[in-house]
């Protein structure tokens, strides 16, 4: 298996991701009634009126009891770099209603987010559902412009990050995980953003070769079926030599060597040599001659036990022989876990027999349509080493979206809240803090939402709030630990917190998950995570839903 170098290069990557979001991701990439509303703003003169806007999701996605919030860095560089072009606004002018102000069109010209401030919490953070994940705070129509782009950001990059981590919990740490799905994706931005997220979520490896360009995604690969289907004859192979790894200068004719080690392994296992394909050994061979220190093969071609396994094991013996190193098989169909027993039953028969002790470290790498499912099966029951997934991690088969919503909170200081016949619909008013608190065993085990203003929770002292759910009775709950878990990370145009590489943020995740209590992560019927409203949080929640607040301080939406 080929491997790129994965030494860190935060400040190239970070370069690299500006570039990649001013190109992926323009003012215009938006939907038209953002534009639509803001002129509404604009025209009645209530386009400068400072507003709260939050983004958040409603549920933790698979069915399971977290989620993992990432995008912010790209949501980041995306506000650095907002500004419409001439060509954007003369397109603009095209679309929208002819009896559109001109004036709104020079408005948009000299539009940026300098006046923009974001609250989020930190990239690579464990989240819960209906936990305001950012708040973005500045003039009426300029953060009404953004939602859109910020929902693209950061919907489908938590969504598929979350699903590696499933993964990763699912394969345990022994196992190594490469994402293959690329040509699976939902386009390329699709496969880009899903081969950085899941590096992110807890994969060690991707075959997308751009993604370890741009954000130092450690990458891998192998052969394809192809490669071994191309070859029909050991004529085929050429050079037909190979110069040992010990320093000897002089080149060994690999085809005889391999030939006579096909011989003893078909005599060790009582295999039959009739039915060896002469092309599979040919493409192992020549895979070998020009990667001898990484040769990884499929094996699966044509049979593996009558033919793949063992051309395989002629080239792997000659190659140790010469003073190298194989790498290991590939399996992409068939019973994975039952394949890979013999395989590794095999490799061993060979190391004791024939004295060669690297037989026994051989790599089995799996893939074949992986699911979660899957990789919980094979952590328990087979011997392969490395799987390689592509659909179900990208294309996240059991649930096609986080679901992330975007909803205004405050308008000119005063709260703003939509109140819907589908009570999950209904938004948290006002501006807000929020806050973690952890058990004794240093556990995270509730969210709680307060209003800005009010003082925080302390560590040690007993409080009284309301968790959200079927059951709005009060409870109270004494922390060992609590942290904010909102930081500033835009403000006046800059970015105020730094913007890591994916190997930092990948670090972060491991460690946090760790923190998260069992029951919380469990991947089959996790408990829920308690996510609960101050006292006066809920009585504000309460005095919009009752009617018993100024009717202007808030919206209904049936």
């Amino acid at each position: 298996m080929v491997m790129a170098s994965s030494s860190s290069r935060t400040c190239v990557e970070v370069e690299a991701m500006e570039r990649s979001v001013r190109q992926r991701v323009p003012p215009l990439l938006t939907d038209l009634y953002q534009f639509t509303m803001a002129y509404a703003y604009w025209r009645t003169g209530r386009h400068r009126e400072p507003a709260v806007f939050e983004l958040f999701f409603r549920n933790s996605p698979f069915d399971g009891g977290f989620a993992l919030f990432v995008g912010l860095h790209d949501c980041q560089l995306f506000l650095r770099s907002f500004r419409f072009s001439l060509q954007d606004v003369d397109f603009l002018r095209t679309i929208l209603p002819p009896s559109t102000d001109p004036g709104f069109f020079e408005y948009l010209r000299d539009l940026d987010c300098s006046g923009v401030t974001v609250r989020s919490v930190p990239e690579g953070s464990v989240v819960f559902g209906r936990v305001p994940l950012m708040e973005v705070a500045g003039p009426l129509a300029v953060v009404q412009l953004l939602e859109t782009s910020l929902l693209c950001l950061v919907n489908y990059a938590s969504l598929v990050c979350t699903n590696a981590a499933r993964f990763r919990l699912a394969a345990g740490p022994r196992m190594k995980l490469l994402e293959m799905g690329l040509r699976r994706a939902q386009g390329p931005d699709g496969g880009l953003t899903a081969s950085r997220y899941s590096y992110i979520g807890g994969f060690d490896l991707s075959s997308n070769v751009q993604a370890g360009l741009l954000y130092g995604v450690p990458v891998a690969g192998t052969i394809a079926h192809s490669y071994v289907t191309s070859f029909t004859s050991l004529e085929e192979v050429h050079p037909q030599t190979l110069v040992p790894a010990g320093g000897d200068p002089d080149p060994v004719d690999i085809i005889s060597l391999a030939k006579g080690w096909l011989g003893r392994v078909c005599e060790l296992l009582g295999a039959a040599p009739g039915k060896i394909r002469e092309g599979e050994l040919a493409a192992f061979l020549s895979y070998a001659i020009a990667y001898p220190h990484n040769f990884l093969a499929v094996i699966d071609s044509y049979s593996v036990v009558s033919s793949g396994l063992l051309n395989f094991c002629a080239v792997a013996l000659t190659l140790c022989d010469l003073g190298y190193k194989p790498l290991g098989v590939r399996l992409d169909s068939g019973d994975l876990c039952k394949q890979s027993s013999e395989i590794r039953r095999v490799f061993r028969r060979c190391s004791e027999h024939f004295s060669v002790p690297d037989f026994d470290s051989l790599t089995i790498v799996g893939s074949n349509s992986i699911s979660e499912d899957n990789m919980l099966e094979f952590n328990q029951e087979s011997e392969i080493n490395t799987v390689g997934i592509g659909t179900h991690l990208v294309t996240c088969t059991k649930q096609p979206t986080l679901g992330c919503v975007y909803k205004l909170v405050e308008v000119q200081g005063k709260p703003r809240m939509k109140i819907s016949e589908d009570p999950d619909k209904s938004t948290l008013p006002g501006k807000k803090a929020v806050y973690r608190l952890v058990d004794s065993d240093g556990h995270p085990f509730l969210d709680l939402l307060c209003l800005s203003v009010e003082s925080p929770p302390e560590a040690g002292a007993s409080l009284t709030c309301y968790p959200l759910g079927p059951n709005t009775s009060s409870v109270s709950v004494t922390p060992a630990q609590v942290a904010c878990l909102r930081q500033e990370v835009f403000s006046n145009g800059q970015v105020t917190e730094p913007v890591c590489s994916a190997a930092e943020t990948r670090t972060k995740v491991q460690v946090v998950l760790q923190t998260l209590h069992p029951r919380h992560k469990r991947l089959k019927e996790p408990d829920t995570y308690t996510v609960a409203l101050s006292e006066k949080l809920h009585d504000l929640v309460t005095e919009g839903k009752n009617g018993s607040c100024c009717e202007s301080n808030f919206v209904q939406d049936n």
